[in-house]
């Protein structure tokens, strides 16, 4: 009598493919949140670098009796902002006029974003 023994260890392909299922089913959900948070991330970001320009336009107004700043005025190592660091590839713009909505472009390569000052 020659009984062969068969071993139970391991997994069945239909135990792997419904473990695979699941996690594609988990990815499915997660990723268009994780979208999500990475946009709203991204706007609130522009939106704080808008509102540093615009105090930063404010002071330069204040300082120097004018209505209108360039960028370069502004944004410097010796100026009013060290750096503008753009986290979506966004375009702000080259000059600011006192009063004017400050309006960013390009945000992610869709959106557009305005702030009053």
């Amino acid at each position: 009598m020659n009984k062969t023994i068969r071993s139970a260890k391991g997994f069945t392909l239909v135990e792997i493919m419904i473990v695979v299922v699941i996690i594609g089913l988990l990815a499915a959900m997660a990723i268009p949140a994780f979208q999500k948070v990475r946009a709203s991330s991204q706007d609130k970001t522009v939106m704080n670098n808008m509102r540093q320009l615009g105090g930063a336009a404010d002071q330069y107004f204040l300082e120097f009796g004018t209505s209108s700043a360039s960028l370069t005025a502004l944004v410097g190592s010796s100026n009013y902002i060290k750096a503008l660091n753009t986290v979506a590839n966004e375009n702000y713009p080259v000059s600011f006029v006192q009063g004017q909505t400050i309006t960013v472009s390009g945000v992610a390569g869709s959106r557009t974003l305005t702030y009053a000052q």
